[in-house]
């Protein structure tokens, strides 16, 4: 089934229990996949759906950031309930330790020996992931590797 057939389904749970926040939270996620299709004028894959709840949780991850700068708890507990309801529609994740071995990998086939590199590394991890690490965390990894 697909991701977007699985977040109508859980839609239409939470409209029968009630759930205002699961509610809320599958209605922003389909809107913002409804906008993407408007976008592109056509069906989006998969990969692009994942992308979307990265992308909602990073926002999420920021504003319990402002939250705590602003000593704003209510905020921090709902951005943290919200994210632990967008992630299980996440695909499972590669482990830390798996991610490291196929970034590292993909560095030693392209011969990437420098920071400089990390743009190119970047175009052939970021496909083989696939969703199942957020960007920032290859991101991450991929320098520090290219650092050493």
């Amino acid at each position: 089934m697909s991701l977007k057939n699985e977040l109508t389904i859980a839609l239409n749970d939470a409209m029968k229990n009630n759930d205002k926040d699961a509610k809320r939270n599958i209605r922003l996620l389909l809107s913002n996949i409804k906008n993407l299709e408007i976008d592109k004028k056509a069906a989006i894959d998969e990969n692009e759906i994942i992308a979307i709840l990265h992308k909602e949780i990073k926002m999420r991850n920021e504003t319990i950031e402002g939250a705590k700068q602003s000593n704003r708890q209510d905020i921090i507990e709902e951005s943290l309930t919200d994210i632990k309801f967008i992630e299980q529609f996440l695909p499972i994740g590669l482990s830390e330790e798996d991610l490291r071995l196929l970034i590292k990998n993909t560095i030693a086939e392209m011969g990437a020996t420098s920071l400089k590199e990390m743009g190119s590394v970047m175009k052939f991890v970021i496909p083989k992931v696939a969703g199942k690490a957020s960007n920032n965390q290859v991101s991450q990894i991929v320098k520090e590797y290219l650092q050493n």
